[in-house]
This record gives C-alpha cells, sequence and structure tokens, in this order.
C-alpha cells in the first residue's frame, strides 16, 4: 500500500508565499518522478511542475518564476514553493506520484487526496 500525505495548504493574500509538502510511504521500491497538479472549481486538473528521481523539473507555464518544485530522496518527500501567489492560482492541489512498489512491478501512479490553497484578500 503506498500513500501520498499533503500538508500547507492554507488561505494567504494575493502577493504571499506558501510551501506545500508531499511525502510517498508504505511500500515503495523506486519513486520515478513526483509532482503537484492542480484543479480550480469548474476547471480540468492540471499539471502544476513534476520532478524527476535525477532532479529535472517541469512547470506550467502559469508558474514558471513563481514557484519552485524539490525534491528529497531519502524521505521521498516534495516541496512546492510558491511565490508571488495570485488568485488564479487558488485550487485544491494534489500530489502526483509515478513509482515502482517493488522490483519489476509498475511503474504505478498514485495521488493524495489534496490540499486547498486559497488566494484571497
Amino acid at each position: 500500500q503506498v500513500q501520498l500525505v499533503e500538508s500547507g495548504g492554507d488561505l494567504v493574500q494575493p502577493g504571499g508565499s506558501l510551501r506545500l509538502s508531499c511525502t510517498a510511504s508504505g511500500t515503495i521500491f523506486s519513486i520515478n518522478a513526483m509532482g503537484w497538479y492542480r484543479q480550480a472549481p469548474g476547471k480540468q486538473r492540471e499539471l502544476v511542475a513534476t520532478i524527476s528521481n535525477r532532479g529535472s523539473t517541469n512547470y506550467a507555464d502559469s508558474v514558471k518564476g513563481r514557484f519552485a518544485l524539490s525534491r528529497d530522496n531519502v524521505k521521498n518527500t516534495v516541496y512546492l514553493q510558491m511565490r508571488s501567489l495570485k488568485p488564479e492560482d487558488t485550487a485544491i492541489y494534489y500530489c502526483n506520484a509515478v513509482l515502482f512498489p517493488r522490483y519489476g512491478l509498475g511503474p504505478y501512479q498514485y495521488w493524495g487526496q489534496g490540499t486547498q490553497v486559497t488566494v484571497s484578500s
């Protein structure tokens, strides 16, 4: 069983900052990639940022220069540092991991339950 546990969502004013964390736990042989997606009311889930096991990152154009994704491979944790937040960043943020639960099994995709980020004055 694999679990992704997220934390850090909150209400913040425009221009403010937040840091989201996500830790993968359970039966894990190796993790290929981890990252964050978000879903705003009435919209489809969209990619925010991902990071490979080698540290290569990929960002949505809308967050480039404002968000930074980092990864601690020992702790199976990713951190999304969000700065200069805008009201349009308001969404539920979901952690995502692509991993092998056991040697030769997978890779499979897993999702966290989501954490709410609200940017409003």
